[in-house]
């Protein structure tokens, strides 16, 4: 069944003149407050989320099934700052070293927060609330540009959220491999067992995600619960049985051990770690059309969970460097996961795996996150004819309400993704550098889009219960130049001289599934993609003049 519908049908929708003006579109309306109560006998859906879903021209097709708790849920722990931290730094302790990682988590958190300023703000704009980038970039785009923007803007959502989300189970993969081997000293570590562990632990996330979506919400209630205590757990045991640096070494001591040529291109090398410990509190914007009252609730959680993490890992961070007393040693384990040494020389191999267990859990907790969100993203993009194969893979099944083909397609490309790590010892790296490249061209595109129209076209932007203001343009400028700079470091490998080995080849990935984009444009995109905003009610086509 389509998900697109005829827009001039809407129960809600106003006359063009309400809603359009001569050089593009409207938006100079006010949205009343609804109630709780379900809408059209629908569980779950207020007036104001069917009025949302009229005005963007979309039918509902899945179920509301979370509420303000769980999704603030879903994005805390799919983002899960302080277990990245603690888990995937090691490129900023090789670049930078512990000062380094601390500095460099303090400029990405502020300069992020305009990005993610931005981004809840144009969520908050509540008739423009939908699953994917490329929608916003439909609604603030120069008009001539609205479609090709859009179309690219959504395919390099896409490849973000398809790496993150392989970024997951490859974590979980070899925290389970590197407890085998501090648990049996006879273990020789081969990264096709690492590659099979990704396998198996992306089929139990396909069938958590199809055939366990309905719990969902409640499984994300409770994996905050074990986020909590699993942090408190850990900075008790930092705090109280491990070694301790002193504050001059943490705040002071930065080191290049990546081979640079001066220490500040080090730690603009070295920061990556630091950007992927940041991002994704944007998640519950994908998952919109699965949130109770989703223009008030999903702004909410990416703000919220952006300000909680923060502070989360801001104390871990401390915490964690403060038990770095050997970092060589910690960079050298054999696991190379820099945080067991640390765990063992707080306590015995015992408290190190129940340690490691919990952080895996969650981390396995943040995957299955990770791929409900992407396969959402995938699935409305799929719903705009954004990709080839669209029909098959925006297809709802009609009885568990969820997009299950969108959701094997993103377990096939995190298995596809993970057969890197067979051939490459820095396969995370490119990975998630891939991740990071794609997600801020993204923040540039739509964050431009918007401070274009806020200030060649003020008379544009939609009104809104909260909006930033007489800062917005400010706070766009910034979050632009940040995506820029961010986009620009994470294409580095990780250290230099650069062999074939330990290139990241984030970037030759990234260009090929541009170029790829662009062929996909020209043979299929532009007669089957009309870009998100045609739907919008009041929409009557890019004015002249």
């Amino acid at each position: 069944m389509s998900a697109q519908r005829d827009v001039s049908s809407s129960p809600d929708s106003s006359p063009p003149s309400e809603l359009h003006q001569r050089k593009g579109i409207s938006h100079q309306f006010d949205v009343e407050d609804g109630d709780d109560t379900a809408y059209a006998g629908l569980p779950g859906h207020t007036s104001n989320d069917a009025r949302d879903m009229g005005r963007m021209g979309k039918t509902q097709e899945l179920r509301r099934d979370f509420r303000p708790l769980s999704a603030l849920a879903f994005t805390v722990i799919l983002q899960g700052t302080w277990e990245v931290l603690l888990v995937a730094t090691t490129q900023g302790m090789v670049d930078g070293g512990i000062a380094g990682l601390f500095w460099s988590y303090v400029w990405t958190w502020l300069g992020f927060s305009t990005v993610m300023a931005s981004l809840a703000e144009m969520a908050r704009w509540r008739r423009l609330l939908e699953d994917n980038s490329d929608h916003w970039v439909s609604e603030f785009a120069p008009i001539r540009y609205q479609k090709i923007l859009s179309y690219v803007t959504g395919w390099m959502a896409t490849l973000s959220w398809q790496a993150g989300t392989a970024s997951g189970p490859f974590l979980v993969g070899t925290l389970i491999q590197a407890l085998i081997q501090v648990n049996d000293a006879d273990y020789v570590w081969e990264n096709w067992h690492g590659t099979l562990l990704v396998i198996g632990i992306t089929l139990l996330v396909f069938a958590s995600n199809v055939w366990g979506a309905r719990a969902m919400p409640m499984a994300q209630n409770l994996m905050l619960v074990v986020h909590v205590f699993g942090f408190i757990s850990i900075i008790v045991v930092f705090w109280v049985l491990a070694p301790h640096n002193s504050a001059k070494t943490v705040f002071t001591v930065f080191t290049n051990s990546g081979g640079w040529s001066s220490m500040g291109l080090s730690l603009m090398v070295g920061q990556i770690s630091a950007i992927y410990a940041c991002i994704c509190s944007d998640a519950a914007a994908h998952l919109a059309e699965e949130i109770k009252d989703a223009g008030v609730t999903v702004p909410r959680a990416m703000a919220w969970a952006y300000i909680l993490n923060g502070g989360l890992g801001f104390v871990f961070l401390i915490s964690f460097l403060f038990a770095i007393t050997d970092l060589d040693a910690a960079l050298n384990d054999e696991t190379g996961y820099p945080f067991l040494t640390v765990f063992a020389a707080a306590v015995n191999t015992g408290g190190v795996n129940g340690l490691t267990a919990i952080v895996t859990i969650l981390i396995f907790a943040g995957t299955v996150s990770f791929n409900l969100s992407t396969s959402r993203q995938t699935w409305a993009f799929a719903r705009d004819q954004g990709l080839p194969f669209s029909k098959w893979i925006a297809h709802v099944h009609p009885g568990l309400k969820v997009p299950a083909n969108s959701v094997a397609f993103t377990s096939a490309i995190t298995i596809l993704l993970s057969l890197i790590n067979i051939g490459s010892d820095v396969a995370f790296n490119a990975i998630i550098s891939l991740n990071l490249v794609s997600l801020m061209l993204t923040y540039m595109v739509s964050i431009g889009c918007v401070l274009y129209r806020r200030v060649y076209q003020p008379d544009l932007l939609p009104h809104a219960r909260w909006s930033l203001g007489k800062m917005g343009a400010p706070i766009n400028a910034a979050g632009f130049i940040y995506s820029t700079y961010a986009f620009f470091w994470c294409f580095w490998p990780n250290a230099t001289p650069v062999t074939a080995e330990d290139f990241n080849w984030a970037v030759v990935m990234f260009f090929a599934i541009l170029f790829f984009c662009v062929i996909d444009w020209f043979i299929r995109g532009r007669r089957k993609f009309t870009g998100p905003v045609v739907l919008v009610d009041g929409w009557t086509g890019p004015a002249t003049g």
